[in-house]
């Protein structure tokens, strides 16, 4: 919208300075109307939430409206390499959440969606701390992790040096001396003694390189979750949905060695001191309130163009959601009988649930709303502007071409990875295939042999830790069923379904399930005897005579030789015509070009907005805040999604709110919707008022708006995010863990 009036103000000025130049007094009146129009664009700029800036490039235009709509702080408090500032206290929690820390201890808030895996890894049956919660009451009592966080030390823009190293490169050539390159840049500021190393973004599709300089510390301790049923309240059913009455939350100390440096865990580490960390506040919010998020947004792709919608639309989404819900029906069936078997499966399950919502919610999104539809028509008008344009004109001729060669092993590769490779045991064989390639490669050593071979042992051990066998053989008959009806027979590798057939009718279900129980039965992967004979003398055919590693690698190997190529070329050659469109939208409209924010890719970013109510439809509105009273109006006793604590019912029914009361409501808030514009990757972000101070962490977006990655929806986007009030709640009223809100000092 904004491209569009900024470009129709400057070309309907052009028209008025023709049609009206011998008019003094039209000149004027005109003059006043083109800045009305001008004034309607920046309001629709100050107004519109989207966006996730680079917070060391927020430009003055971004930064004053931030003031506008309610920010207090200085630039400088927001990023600063020399000060203490916002950006010290946020952090890449794990592999892919953000996280803050919340004490001058080291403390760290973050989501129990993003530590569900540190929970369920230091719980057992006799202390499962995913069921029952968990809190240290002192540091003593806190759990070593695998977890690590980094802080980000500086942002430098090095697309020069970048740019420098590869001109005059084929695409395909600078490509490959890309990784070259950033090593280059990055070896420059590493410093292993101390944590600190450098990763270097494209931004704006490949026309901006940025390096951020990260601090890893590695001894990172569990503080404090609430059980399963208050941190993930509402399960799958309420995943993606507003109202939530989730306390999606768990907390963390960061550790370092008693002169402050990242070390490994040991016990003479102390709490890390930080340079900056977050003011809590329990003074509560309200409609319109300012709401800013830090963090580490993982993905979007708003410049994706009219050719990936549709391949998103009728391919892609349409097969991993399908093969998800397979996964998730067969694995939700053991986990409800064992509890032994939830745990283990727990995390994975969360992981595949999670998406397979998303996707079946972004195609129904991106087709509500003729996502396609808009694109095409933004791509005709780019198309006619990029006439007599060598270096534009025929982009989108290019690019149809490149969709017509890869889209018939779209469905092959989806198959393939959520399918074949959904099975656990097919997707530890596939792995084989790097031990496969050390025992046949010509002058393999021993030492190279034994390292893969231990490589490969232990991780079986951390396969078969994971592994539920009833699951998995469902798992497995089902994918190899869908991949033989749904793919193309020129597509499927030889001989594989011919030995299936051996069990039966190849359009009969019961074939493929009598076919998985066998190759269970036979695998060494599973037997310790057979495996362990094999690990004491490893051979290529004793591998490849193995009946699940022959399976696996026949589907591998076939889209690896036949398939993969043409993957490649096709990503490569939709990058290269990425950069030189995003490149043509800045020239054509410059005046908004200095407005655009690059896709995320898990670079630290802000965005801001508002708490803000909404209406998704005729004649329904949604709160901006959900309450203990509808928290206990889904409760459903016994329920594997609604059930609660006792001691949490009874504490809610005496209405014992403590401090964190909201008063105006005379009840306890649970959680709160924002304007802000996130992704995966902003789990555990900070939700900050307009002075710096934490109200809440961010942990979901809300159903109507999930086609985000691609589509930011003014209107409806929601960011939805428990308010640390209750966090602050469960930590001290249901946990008994007062030495934590003592920590923290909360802002009344």
């Amino acid at each position: 919208m904004l491209l569009k009036i900024i470009t129709f103000a400057i070309h309907f000025e052009n028209v008025l300075k023709t049609e009206y130049s011998s008019n003094k007094n039209q000149k004027i009146m005109l003059k006043k109307l083109c800045l009305s129009i001008f004034m309607i664009a920046t309001l629709l700029t100050a107004r519109a939430d989207e966006g996730m800036w680079l917070p060391m490039l927020l430009g003055k235009q971004v930064y004053n409206d931030m003031v506008k709509r309610g920010l207090k702080l200085t630039k400088e408090q927001l990023y600063s390499i020399n000060k203490s500032s916002l950006k010290d206290a946020i952090i890449i929690f794990g592999r892919g959440c953000t996280g803050e820390i919340v004490s001058n201890q080291g403390l760290i808030f973050t989501n129990h969606h993003c530590g569900y895996e540190a929970i369920a890894n230091a719980s057992s049956v006799d202390h499962n701390y995913l069921r029952d919660g968990f809190y240290a009451f002192n540091k003593d009592q806190e759990l070593k992790s695998e977890l690590t966080v980094q802080f980000l030390e500086k942002i430098v823009d090095v697309t020069a040096e970048v740019e420098a190293a590869v001109k005059g490169l084929a695409w395909a050539d600078r490509v490959k001396k890309m990784p070259e390159v950033y090593k280059t840049i990055t070896d420059k500021v590493a410093d292993k003694e101390n944590g600190i190393s450098g990763r270097v973004y494209s931004m704006f599709k490949d026309n901006q390189y940025i390096m951020y300089v990260y601090k890893t510390y590695k001894d990172i301790r569990l503080v404090g979750t609430p059980p399963e049923s208050i941190g993930k309240f509402g399960g799958d059913t309420d995943n993606w949905e507003w109202p939530r009455h989730t306390g999606d939350f768990s907390v963390f100390r960061v550790y370092a060695s008693k002169d402050g440096k990242p070390t490994e865990f040991s016990k003479d580490n102390v709490p890390l001191k930080p340079k900056h960390f977050l003011p809590v506040s329990i003074k509560g919010i309200n409609d319109g309130d300012y709401a800013m998020i830090y963090g580490y947004p993982g993905g979007t792709n708003r410049y994706e163009t009219s050719f990936g919608i549709k391949l998103k639309n009728e391919v892609e989404n349409p097969a991993l959601v399908a093969l998800r819900d397979m996964r998730l029906k067969y694995m939700h069936e053991q986990m409800i009988k064992d509890p032994a078997v939830k745990l283990k499966l727990a995390s994975s399950y969360a992981g595949i649930a999670n998406y397979w919502k998303f996707f079946d919610g972004e195609t129904k999104q991106l087709i509500k709303f003729n996502t396609y539809g808009q694109k095409q028509k933004f791509e005709n008008e780019f198309t006619n502007w990029a006439k007599g344009k060598p270096e534009f004109e025929n982009i989108f001729a290019e690019y149809e071409k490149n969709y017509n060669t890869w889209t018939p092993y779209s469905k092959h590769r989806q198959y393939l990875n959520e399918g074949i490779k959904g099975s656990p045991l097919m997707a530890f064989a596939s792995n084989l295939m790097s031990l496969e390639a050390t025992l046949i490669k010509a002058g393999a050593t021993a030492e190279e042999i034994k390292k893969a071979v231990t490589a490969a042992d232990a991780a079986r051990k951390d396969f078969i830790n994971g592994e539920d066998l009833p699951s998995d053989k469902l798992i497995l008959a089902a994918a190899a069923k869908a991949f033989y009806t749904d793919i193309d027979k020129s597509q499927q590798p030889a001989n594989v379904f011919e030995k299936i057939a051996a069990y039966g009718d190849l359009n009969d279900e019961a074939t493929f399930k009598k076919w998985a129980i066998d190759v269970f039965a036979k695998t060494m992967i599973l037997n310790d005897e057979k495996w362990n004979a094999f690990v004491a003398n490893p051979t290529t055919v004793g591998l490849q005579d193995d009946v699940a590693f022959d399976f696996a690698a026949a589907f591998a190997k076939n889209y690896t030789t036949k398939y993969a190529p043409i993957y490649m070329a096709f990503v490569n050659k939709n990058n290269e015509l990425g950069r030189a469109y995003l490149k043509g939208i800045m020239q054509r409209d410059t005046a908004a070009a200095a407005k655009m924010y690059p896709d995320a890719n898990f670079s630290m970013r802000v965005s801001f907005g508002n708490v803000k109510s909404y209406k998704p439809k005729d004649a329904v509105a949604y709160d901006f805040v959900t309450t203990s009273k509808g928290l206990m109006e889904k409760y459903k006793e016994g329920d594997y999604e609604f059930d609660l604590p006792a001691k949490q019912i009874d504490l809610l029914k005496k209405k014992d709110f403590g401090q964190y009361i909201d008063k105006k409501r005379n009840d306890l808030v649970i959680a709160f919707i924002t304007t802000n514009d996130i992704t995966g990757g902003n789990s555990g972000s900070p939700v900050i008022d307009g002075n710096g101070n934490l109200i809440g962490l961010a942990f979901d977006g809300n159903y109507e708006a999930l086609s985000h990655k691609i589509a930011f929806d003014k209107d409806l986007n929601r960011t939805i995010c428990v308010d640390v009030r209750y966090v602050l709640w469960c930590i001290d009223k249901f946990g008994g863990a007062k030495n934590l809100i003592d920590e923290i000092n909360p802002i009344k």
